[in-house]
């Protein structure tokens, strides 16, 4: 799921409609970052309370990153229809609008992703239990409810909470209990940073973006609230994420591995400055920096978790 987290480089017009190159735009590989990040830092927390489990967890990874594309498909095709891409559009290409492939096409990608997806809860229900189920399926909902039905999430200015919900308690919450069985306090407290950077890359979309989601009924907090108080948004959850190796940290449970994160804090810094002072276009440089802090900060999040788990 990427709930409108976009990252790729917007490409030439040398991309043939229906071609395996448009699909491969359309599924959007760099944002599978925010997908690969909750189970990485889930299989360490795993690993810190003794219940690591390798299919499981290849499992979890599988399914995360499907789920993840069959948000951005459905991000693509809903998003054109409600006419919030158009060719004002200052992010990453959309396929749909850009005529490379058929809203049709893309509404049956995005069901065979999903089912794809289903298939691989099946396995994880048989591991984990039944409890599995209304993860994998509330996932799925979420994903598509966020730019479609009724009222969809990303356009009442839901989306911050949906992507803090599903990216970071959800996604590493459900990969530390189908590997063993439980929800340790750890995995709550690392969700915390993993959920709250991956809410900021949305953030810089929504900064972005601001003035033509303003003329399609898009009412995200940068729309309600205005370009500042998403500036404000953004610091505070980066913030917010940094605090929380220090607090583990200070616990003692993890020693001073778990502040590795903390080698990245330099980039944060010079990411909320980009946000506050650049606007439009020059913005998209600023989303593409705060996804590889994702990857970044949670990588070292990993390792310090595993290598403050370590007996002496």
């Amino acid at each position: 799921m990427t709930a409108g987290v976009g990252t790729d480089v917007r490409p030439g017009t040398d991309v043939r409609p229906g071609s395996v190159r448009a699909w491969v735009l359309a599924c959007r590989p760099a944002t599978l970052s925010a997908s690969v990040v909750p189970v990485l830092v889930g299989t360490a927390c795993a690993y810190a309370v003794g219940g690591t489990k390798t299919e499981p967890a290849l499992a979890a990874l599988v399914g995360a990153m499907l789920l993840q594309i069959g948000s951005n498909l459905a991000n693509d095709v809903f998003d054109y229809e409600k006419g919030a891409d158009t060719e004002e559009r200052l992010g990453p290409l959309r396929t749909v609008q850009a005529g490379l492939l058929s809203p049709r096409s893309v509404r049956m990608g995005m069901a065979l992703v999903f089912f794809l997806a289903l298939l691989v809860g099946i396995y994880l229900t048989a591991v984990a239990g039944i409890s599995v189920v209304f993860i994998g399926l509330a996932s799925i909902a979420a994903a598509i409810a966020y730019t479609a039905g009724p009222y969809p999430l990303g356009y009442h200015g839901l989306g911050d909470v949906f992507v803090m919900i599903f990216f970071g308690f959800v996604a590493v919450l459900g990969t530390v209990f189908v590997q063993s069985g439980s929800m340790p306090g750890l995995a709550w407290w690392a969700a915390v940073p993993v959920g709250a950077i991956a809410t900021a890359i949305l953030v810089v979309n929504n900064v972005r973006d601001r003035e033509t989601d303003a003329k399609a009924g898009k009412r995200t907090l940068a729309v309600r609230f205005g370009r500042s108080a998403g500036v404000i948004e953004y610091i505070v959850l980066l913030a917010s994420a940094y605090a929380v190796p220090l607090v583990l940290a200070a616990k003692g449970t993890l020693g001073a591995w778990v502040m590795l994160p903390l080698i990245t804090a330099p980039v944060a810094v010079v990411n909320a400055r980009e946000l506050a002072t650049r606007t439009g276009a020059p913005l998209n440089s600023t989303l593409v920096r705060t996804a590889k802090l994702l990857l970044a900060f949670g990588v070292l999040f990993t390792a310090g978790i595993v290598l403050g788990a370590r007996p002496s």
